[in-house]
């Protein structure tokens, strides 16, 4: 009965979880979903994926609707004995996006109970954390996969510190299942900055061991960690192993061309681009919004009211009030950071700021220390190129940093530290003396209203200038009245001036009624229930009416938009009467998802997307189409001119954007499926390999860099024959069957990617060796008379992946079964 009693208020805890992840999200109720824009351009991509398993029940592994063909190892494959991804279903039982937000409060509640927090703080606490402005925003926009891994964080956390605590066997439980559960999540970068918050809470702990002179318990502390991440990884080791496969064909491997584009010298040592990692980096100042929500402006579609300075100009202007207010929504850009595109500012709220300093103050545990550098270390390196001496040294120096970009993001270890401190804070402040009570409250009450005291009366020092006004101006100014663009900047400027103020006065409302509640029970004037519950509604309500500004039930539309939120033009309508095999080229969206959608496209969504396929359209496609409008025919709506490269890729039709609306452009030059070529050129690098494709004619020349000689005796001439056919006859994404028709041996290009680990070939039944041909597709040499030329998709790491997850699956569980019958032993002796 006592056991059951203890577990009440969890119980209470969970079912109050339940309930405020599906207030916040309350349309889901009615079957609606969130309209989230990652999540539809993902909805494109996977279009031919999900259409393969639903009429074949079975996984692809590969996908011929973007980037001319790429493994769905990203994409959202389904493994065999992924038994760990079971379990995270069954925690993620509420609709979505509601079941990140209980993952939030899940994950932040069981770590402050590893931290003696007390169930009514600990359930306000999670509650801070899970409403984190940003954390709700990318929910908003569909960053599912980060949310995910987001959410499972403080929990790996909780098993680590447990274990260090020497509680081994359930901290070695705890971390081993939190861990594979992160790593299932599926986003890198998020778990690589929670190693990094790890390594600093593991030096925290080392530190204590050898300072308390018990540094004999760290071979026991490693042996646990050893076996807990070991099965973790194996578990997750088909995704893992796939991932680490795709990588370095991917854009986040490093180039083999020494060359940029313009034909100057690549001199990058990184995966990617200094600039292109570092393209979000944080603003030093701008990192105040962390405790005043608009203090830059907000986010990059902030929606400015009949009260700001824009509306009034416009009415000044002759604008009627619904034009006004019109003008005002479309071109109220108020963000005037240092980022490109934000969607919302990542405000960790002013009273959760409140208590973080009051723990500081207040709390006499050194593991908020470990936070506290935790939240700094996070803090400098969002900063990014902004800080470019430490940037600088991670993305040189540090492994695998140079694999991520959108340095911002690294705030998360931020907004899970700075909540922790806030109640370690809000928990001791009610353990001790008034005095000590009294002491530490009005440090932090000045300590904070002080800062928000300070920035206010800095505000003259800044210019309120965003890197879109230079736009802005130019569009603005081209008109008769030329004043117009500037006088509309000004009035811009004026809002921005008001939403500074307005918020930074908003955090110290919240802050100083914080104070107050805390200052009367030190005063006896209100009881310990009392004020916690009261700050905790005002910390919870700070978010709350935040976020709502971000994402509302606005956001919400029927299932079908979510499901199907593409709708095929005119041109797509007309290019699908053609039911042969070819691929489509929409100039005007080629990085997004919604081609994919009807058509094989060259295009796509992805961050990790072929890195070779997008360099043949960076140095040489694009180049190639820059006077587009002079090569088509108006009358036949066709290519007037041969563009070698479009031609091998099997490019049928590019749909080009007009005033009118799409149109479709058909290529009449296209080489096919597949084609016998008479001229072999072997090149020693890829820059020559690059460089041979400028005046490469595709139809009857090949160019090849072979690895290690392995074709060193291959004919270099063959011999074509006007009557030699070689034809696709059927078609799945992972298996192509061809019959060719020879009198001599040929060599074949197919208009396929090649991707080495998993495409094997065969020529009527036997397999056969094939190559890497212009850059990007398959040849082969195949022997004179009739044959059957099947390319299957068969990639062993899938099979070994699978192998391993079943037996780290197995050794879990009895682990899990051995830990809890030692454990309940333990507690009955």
């Amino acid at each position: 009965m006592k056991q059951i009693q203890k577990l009440y208020p969890h119980f209470l805890a969970l079912i109050g979880f339940v309930v405020i992840s599906l207030i916040y999200f309350y349309p889901v109720l009615s079957g609606k979903k969130i309209y989230q824009s990652d999540i539809v351009q993902y909805t494109g991509m996977a279009k031919e994926q999900n259409d393969f398993r639903a009429v074949e029940n079975a996984e692809p592994f590969w996908t011929n609707s973007a980037f001319g063909g790429m493994p769905t190892y990203q994409l959202g494959a389904n493994y065999p004995h992924d038994y760990i991804g079971d379990l995270d279903d069954a925690l993620r039982f509420l609709p979505r996006p509601a079941d990140y937000l209980f993952l939030y409060f899940l994950g932040f509640y069981a770590l402050l109970l590893v931290l003696k927090i007390d169930p009514l703080k600990a359930f306000f606490g999670a509650l801070a954390f899970g409403l984190s402005t940003y954390l709700i925003v990318i929910l908003g926009v569909g960053h599912n996969a980060k949310a995910h891994a987001i959410a499972y964080m403080p929990l790996v956390i909780a098993g680590v510190i447990l274990v260090f605590k020497k509680r081994y066997i359930v901290g070695g439980l705890l971390t081993m299942i939190a861990t594979a559960l992160e790593i299932n999540a599926n986003h890198f970068q998020m778990t690589y900055y929670l190693l990094f918050l790890l390594l600093i809470i593991g030096i925290y702990y080392c530190y204590k061991l050898f300072k308390d002179k018990e540094l004999k318990e760290l071979p026991k502390i490693i042996g646990v960690f050893a076996v807990a991440v070991i099965l973790a990884v194996g578990v997750n080791a088909t995704n893992l192993l796939a991932t680490k496969e795709y990588a370095d064909f991917s854009i986040r491997g490093k180039t083999e061309l020494t060359f940029n584009p313009d034909g100057t010298k690549n001199n990058a040592t990184a995966s990617m681009s200094r600039e292109y990692i570092t393209e979000y980096s944080y603003g030093i100042a701008e990192s105040f919004n962390l405790i005043a929500p608009r203090l830059f402006g907000g986010g990059n579609s902030e929606k400015l009211n009949e009260d700001s300075s824009v509306y009034n100009f416009m009415l000044q202007y002759g604008a009627s009030p619904e034009e006004a207010k019109q003008f005002t929504e479309s071109y109220g850009m108020t963000y005037w950071g240092d980022q490109p595109i934000v969607a919302a500012p990542a405000y960790i709220g002013a009273i959760v700021f409140f208590l973080c300093v009051l723990g500081l103050y207040h709390d006499k545990r050194k593991i908020k220390y470990a936070f506290l550098a935790g939240a700094i270390f996070s803090l400098i390196l969002s900063w990014g190129k902004n800080f470019a001496l430490v940037t600088d040294f991670f993305i040189d120096y540090v492994p695998m940093y140079d694999k991520f970009r959108a340095v911002s993001s690294i705030q998360v270890v931020l907004e899970l530290c700075i909540p922790v401190i806030a109640i370690l804070g809000f928990h001791s402040f009610f353990t001790t003396d008034k005095e000590k009570q009294w002491s530490s409250l009005w440090k932090a009450g000045a300590t904070t209203l002080g800062l928000l005291i300070v920035l206010f009366f800095f505000r003259g020092s800044f210019d309120f200038a965003g890197s879109m006004d230079g736009q802005l101006l130019q569009m603005f100014s081209q008109g008769e009245d030329k004043s117009f663009g500037v006088n509309f900047l000004d009035a811009l400027k004026e809002d921005r001036k008001a939403l500074y103020a307005a918020d930074l006065l908003r955090s110290g409302f919240f802050i100083a009624i914080a104070f107050l509640v805390l200052w009367l029970y030190t005063k006896n004037k209100l009881a310990q229930y009392t004020a916690v519950v009261l700050v905790g509604i005002l910390m919870v309500s700070d978010l709350f009416f935040v976020d709502k500004n971000y994402v509302s039930k606005k956001d919400f539309v029927s299932a079908r938009e979510v499901n199907e939120p593409f709708q095929p033009t005119p041109a797509d309508l007309k290019i699908l009467n053609d039911k042969s095999n070819y691929r489509v080229y929409e100039l005007q969206g080629r990085l997004q998802g919604r081609n994919s959608y009807f058509h094989k496209s060259v295009g796509g969504y992805s961050a990790v997307r072929p890195r070779r396929f997008e360099q043949i359209f960076e140095y040489q496609i694009d180049k190639k189409l820059t006077d587009l409008g002079k090569m088509i025919d108006p009358q036949t709506m066709a290519l007037t001119k041969s563009v070698s490269l479009l031609d091998a890729l099997n490019v049928k039709y590019l749909i080009v954007p007009t005033e009118n609306g799409d149109i479709s452009i058909t290529n009449p030059f296209i080489n096919g499926n597949a084609w016998f070529v008479s001229d072999l050129k072997v090149v020693n690098s890829a820059d020559e390999e690059m460089k041979a494709l400028d005046n490469l004619d595709t139809k009857k020349q090949a160019v090849a860099q072979f690895e290690a000689d392995s074709k060193v005796g291959m004919p270099r001439k063959f011999v074509t024959d006007s009557t030699a056919t070689i034809k696709l006859t059927e078609y799945l994404p992972n298996h192509l069957t061809y019959v060719s028709n020879n009198k001599n041996e040929g060599l074949a290009v197919f208009s396929e990617m090649y991707y080495k680990n998993g495409w094997n070939a065969y020529i009527d039944g036997k397999a056969t060796s094939h190559f890497r041909a212009d850059y990007v597709l398959r040849a082969m040499t195949i022997p004179a008379g009739n044959h059957k030329i099947e390319f299957k998709f068969e990639p062993q790491v899938v099979k070994t992946g699978s192998t391993i997850a079943l037996i780290s699956t197995i050794g879990m569980l009895l682990l899990l079964v051995a830990g809890i019958y030692f454990e309940r032993k333990k507690q009955l002796k």
